[in-house]
């Protein structure tokens, strides 16, 4: 039997064959092949359009069944991962009434600070888990304020990954996990919240129905089937917005367990068996992708939205002609702390650490005669770093102390020096596991196909890369250049 995982990103969607009697990677792609653009019709706004990530899906699934190293009608189940928080509306026809407005997109602050004053701090904390914020329902909100005729066509609304299935299936299921994630969820109700969903005057109608993370979320469309060569008894079997699924992908499933990612966002993920909350709001807290009303499973999530797309920036702005690989060489050539350059990576929209203010991307105490492209590589990846260990300070506040992490060796985990930087700033170790989010959301089909006995049957071999902890010789160096980073991020607060 074989498992194909969709991983539907900001940047590109990647698509993994998986062998389910032994879980080792066939296959892996990617489509296309410069990553997507993010559409900014205006400030803080971030928009993608659905569709094309379904003509996405399509050709990554073709791109690999062309590779001939498996037979493409043998594949039993597709697990969907995608890009968390984004709203998706379409018409009465299935059809997508206006773009994507995605997770950084920062248009909704507002509504969402006057939605937790309006319907209480204590109720959104404690049944919500979270401010609504700058959340998928606020952001639907905004629409039905600024968009009237746009929203008077709306008669589904769901997340990324509830689309990308439907696409599949032509029918439409959410879960707990997506509607926690866009706050539409109530923890103590084990439902819709309705206090939210009146507040906002939306029509429970609207949303579609909830199922498990691992269940049959629809037969694949035999037309969708033949043209993309696959079997017609295909199942959707597993949807989790992309942290939840990087966890799952990494065995991160029980309390105590510690994810992290850095791709276009960087991510701690901690799991709970308890309700937690932040009651600064700076950290986050979703259904994980084994939540059972009978057993709780959080995850708490702290995010960054400025990491691997300020690297792609530098990259595409200042060192278009060389590779990743060629700037990670390019930037260990240079010293710890950057000869003093310091980054500010916060140039994504809102970020949620500091309660949803837009405090901007910069470099600072730039010297023309001392540094180069090497040092601006460098404080570019140390200040994505060092905003991750500021993140973990908050996380632990809200009850989840990393004495691990792990990740999947890659995106900005490929860089020694990102890695070895978060590692010496939080001073704590990075287990680094050969997985990333297709192929857990491979894995993720197997368990709601029941293929595996359980979810921890599923990921019991992934393998272990390296372990990389503190650097003693090079502590105090990174930690005097983490301290000035914090000093002058405090600054512009």
């Amino acid at each position: 039997m074989l498992l194909c995982g969709v991983d539907v990103g900001t940047s590109s969607i990647k698509v993994s064959v998986v062998d389910a009697s032994n879980q080792q990677l066939i296959y892996s792609t990617s489509y296309p092949e410069i990553e997507n653009e993010i559409s900014s019709p205006a400030t803080g706004f971030a928009e993608q359009d659905p569709e094309h990530w379904w003509h996405c899906v399509q050709q990554a699934i073709l791109k690999a069944n062309a590779s001939q190293t498996y037979k493409s009608t043998d594949i039993a189940a597709i697990g969907i991962s995608y890009q968390m928080h984004g709203l998706v509306v379409l018409d009465d026809q299935h059809e997508v009434v206006r773009p994507s407005i995605i997770w950084c997109d920062s248009r909704a602050v507002e509504i969402g600070h006057n939605a937790f004053d309006a319907i209480g701090h204590s109720y959104c904390q404690t049944n919500l888990l979270n401010s609504p914020g700058n959340f998928t329902a606020s952001k639907l909100a905004w629409v039905k304020e600024n968009q009237p005729e746009l929203y008077d066509r709306v008669a589904q609304v769901m997340l990324p990954g509830d689309f990308i299935a439907g696409r599949f299936t032509n029918q439409f299921t959410t879960t707990a996990s997506a509607l926690s994630e866009g706050i539409f969820y109530d923890f103590h109700a084990d439902e819709l919240s309705k206090p939210l969903i009146d507040y906002f005057g939306f029509d429970a109608s609207l949303f579609p129905n909830v199922q498990d993370v691992f269940s049959n979320h629809g037969v694949i469309n035999p037309k969708v089937a033949d043209s993309l060569g696959l079997n017609n008894q295909v199942q959707i079997t597993y949807k989790a917005g992309d942290q939840p699924n990087n966890a799952f992908s990494l065995g991160v499933l029980q309390p105590g367990d510690i994810a992290t990612t850095a791709g276009t966002s960087g991510v701690v993920y901690g799991i709970s068996d308890e309700l937690k909350y932040d009651k600064f709001n700076r950290v986050n807290s979703f259904a994980h992708v084994n939540y059972r009303s009978e057993s709780k499973r959080i995850g708490v999530l702290m995010c960054i939205n400025g990491t691997g797309i300020l690297n792609r920036w530098v990259k595409q702005t200042v060192c278009p002609e060389l590779s990743y690989s060629e700037m990670n060489s390019l930037a260990a050539s240079t010293t710890i702390g950057s000869k003093g350059l310091l980054c500010v990576p916060f140039g994504n929209g809102a970020e949620r650490i500091f309660q949803n203010q837009q405090i901007g991307a910069s470099f600072e105490h730039l010297d023309f005669n001392r540094h180069g492209r090497a040092e601006m590589i460098r404080s570019a990846q140390e200040g994505i770093a060092f905003s991750m260990a500021y993140g973990i300070e908050m996380l632990t506040d809200a009850g989840i102390k990393p004495t691990k992490l792990k990740a999947g060796f890659a995106n900005m985990y490929l860089s020694e020096i990102f890695a070895q930087t978060i590692v010496n700033a939080s001073n704590v170790s990075v287990d680094l596991l050969e997985s990333d989010g297709a192929f857990g959301a491979a894995l993720g089909a197997g368990v709601g196909i029941n293929y595996f006995k359980n979810d921890e049957d599923a990921v019991r071999n992934i393998k272990h890369i390296k372990t990389i902890n503190p650097n003693h010789s090079a502590l105090s160096e990174t930690k005097a250049s983490y301290e000035a980073w914090k000093e002058l991020v405090n600054r512009k607060l």
